[in-house]
């Protein structure tokens, strides 16, 4: 089973975000930084679950679990529900590439097992153009 560990983070609330992915296919890791501009911390959690799910779909993994130390990603996609419908449109996007896999787990840890994604999105926030107005 391949186990896939998510991050998403912002540098202010709304701020320069980024997801941080880290992909364990038995043994093979994969680190992604994904760049992700402007948005909420909650935004860029969903943006890295999208993410992550899109890498997986496209190199043809069918057996995934992932890993989220956001509560509020763990319990969308348990619930198949936002309470905040601002974020129903990622969960959807979300819930459907979930569907493309044979098997999809989700699963909540605590940040300190989910350090690989932490970094990654912290980096990713740093890939992100800089706002020319500001230099």
């Amino acid at each position: 089973m391949i186990e896939v560990y998510i991050d998403g983070a912002s540098a202010g609330n709304p701020g320069p975000s980024g997801a941080g992915i880290f992909i364990n296919n038995n043994g093979t890791i994969e680190r992604h930084s994904i760049p992700l501009g402007e948005m909420e911390n909650h935004e860029a959690e969903y943006h890295a679950l999208i993410e992550g799910l899109k890498i997986c779909c496209s190199k043809g993994f069918r057996t995934v679990s992932f890993r989220t130390d956001s509560q509020l990603i763990n319990s969308a996609m348990e619930k198949e529900f936002a309470k905040n419908k601002r974020y129903a449109p990622l969960l959807e996007e979300a819930l459907k590439l979930s569907r493309e896999l044979d098997l999809f787990f989700i699963k909540w840890i605590p940040s300190i097992e989910n350090k690989s994604a932490d970094e990654l999105a912290r980096r990713a926030i740093r890939l992100n153009p800089r706002d020319r107005k500001n230099e």
